[in-house]
């Protein structure tokens, strides 16, 4: 298990004011991208520096880091001067190990040439390169996924967001061409993607990219919802084909939709899906297994899905996405959303369950008692989230946790859904809690249990249009607004520049 991870610093950092990059061969890279990654990594890992700086020891090096806010990131600088040993000689990342108290089978070692993995080689720990087209960030992600799995590496990577960008950006707000707070939750949402992406004005998010992870749930056979089995499969055909409300509302918005069957039970093949380029075969298992009779899925199938999730993520921002959009498909999942939400929250079943797909009276009170009964089994509002996710989750929840986390650790906001990304969403809080200011909710979903959701994560929705569809259709709505956010601090007035007197004056 890696717990500590070393860094080449060099003469691209020392020799250079701000903003200058941090890590040899990171060119492109600002140095305030490489402070936010560090401190991001700085929650969860031991940090240190071995660089073959000759004519410089550790402490000319701390003072050239003077202000940068890395070298209190850094508690251990190992400089080939100090040692009087150049890279490949592995005596540096030896004295780097040995100064910090561990092992090399616990370090990565994250460099830019052939001599930094000859000395990890050398050392005995693994090593990650970055590239001029690599950022720190995807060089480190790449070397924690290599050793410890994608959901690890995204957790790792998930840190503050910018202050420093909110607080000029709430500054910006004021001095705009309005009365202060005029805009509402508009201007709330533009300081948030501001400390998201770390600047102001902030980027437009744009383009989106909308991710459906669809899968089954055993607990249908138990008279849950009237729709059978077999539609969730027929509705992955229709999300590929492009005849999907989640379809049409994501071209308006100019998103794509990706189809990812993390645990669809039907054979896709037979439904003439074969080389779909927009479908991605994710399958951990062919749906779960009852949540009323027993565990829905294993741990391990949780740990599955959590990786699917992060790697889309990944895989979604490097070709380009600005927000990531959470969508699913799947008969039954209301049924497993409402057990996760009572499970996580502690509120009862029958206050966070809901009719679905518009089941009567009846079948809504079987529904509850089938929720209740599943809750039994492990206690209510203490249970571990991977405990729970297995219990009485399914594969597209963990699947969505996982989404979010990665999305949060590239630095991108994701746009939450209703009440199934709702449930995926309280997982991954439990499991990240750094996740909760990258995230907003997309729309308030009629079903109780989205309300609980928002409540306890003390949300505030974008929209609340009466939805209740999935698919991520209302978050997909919402990215109109967002994008307004981030336009009005990009190209509306202040009151100096327009010539317009303020209350102030």
């Amino acid at each position: 298990m890696i717990t500590t991870i070393l860094f080449d610093i060099g003469d691209t950092l020392v020799r250079a004011a701000p903003p200058a990059t941090a890590v040899e061969g990171l060119v492109a890279e600002p140095l305030d991208g490489v402070l936010r990654t560090l401190q991001a990594l700085s929650r969860t890992f031991r940090l240190g520096a071995v660089t073959d700086t000759a004519v410089m020891s550790e402490a000319d090096i701390r003072r050239a880091l003077t202000g940068t806010g890395i070298g209190e990131l850094l508690p251990v600088i190992v400089t080939s001067a100090d040692i009087g040993a150049a890279k490949p000689d592995p005596r540096g990342i030896v004295a780097a190990l040995a100064a910090l108290a561990v092992s090399a089978d616990e370090a990565l070692f994250v460099g830019d040439a052939d001599v930094d993995a000859e000395s990890a080689a050398a050392s005995g720990v693994a090593f990650a390169r970055v590239d001029p087209t690599t950022t720190l960030r995807d060089a480190v992600r790449a070397g924690i996924r290599a050793v410890a799995g994608p959901f690890v590496a995204a957790q790792a990577l998930v840190g503050p967001v910018d202050v420093t960008a909110a607080a000029e950006a709430s500054d910006h707000q004021d001095r705009l061409t309005k009365p202060s707070g005029a805009l509402g939750q508009l201007e709330a949402l533009g300081v948030q993607l501001a400390a998201i992406a770390g600047s102001d004005p902030p980027p437009r998010p744009r383009p989106g990219a909308v991710a459906v992870f669809a899968a089954d749930h055993g607990v249908v056979a138990d008279g849950v919802t009237p729709w059978p089995q077999e539609v969730t499969g027929q509705m992955v055909a229709n999300f590929v084909a492009g005849g999907a409300a989640i379809n049409v509302l994501a071209r308006q918005a100019g998103a794509t939709v990706t189809v990812v069957d993390v645990g669809v039970a039907s054979d896709l093949d037979q439904l003439g899906l074969q080389g779909a380029a927009n479908l991605l075969r994710r399958r951990v298992r062919p749906g779960t297994a009852s949540l009323a009779h027993g565990p829905a899925m294993t741990t391990d199938d949780v740990h599955a899905a959590l990786a699917i999730g992060a790697d889309v993520a990944a895989d979604l921002v490097a070709a380009g996405a600005a927000v990531l959009v959470t969508g699913e498909m799947g008969i039954g999942s209301t049924t497993a959303s409402a057990a996760v939400i009572a499970a996580l929250t502690g509120r009862p079943a029958a206050d966070v369950t809901g009719r679905g797909t518009g089941i009567d009276d009846a079948m809504l009170e079987h529904k509850i008692a089938i929720i209740e009964g599943a809750l039994a089994r492990f206690p209510v509002g203490a249970a571990d989230p991977i405990t729970v996710l297995a219990e009485v989750g399914g594969l597209e929840l963990a699947a969505l946790a996982g989404f979010i986390v990665g999305g949060a650790s590239a630095c991108v906001p994701v746009v939450v859904d209703g009440v199934i990304a709702g449930a995926a969403l309280l997982a991954a809080v439990a499991l990240e809690p750094a996740v909760l200011p990258y995230v907003i909710a997309g729309h308030r979903s009629t079903e109780p249990g989205a309300t609980a959701v928002l409540e306890h994560l003390r949300l505030q929705p974008v929209l609340d249009l009466g939805l209740r569809l999935g698919e991520g259709s209302g978050a997909c709505l919402a990215l109109g607004v967002l994008d307004a956010a981030a336009l009005v601090l990009a190209e509306m007035a202040t009151f100096d520049s327009a010539g317009v007197k303020g209350a102030q004056d």
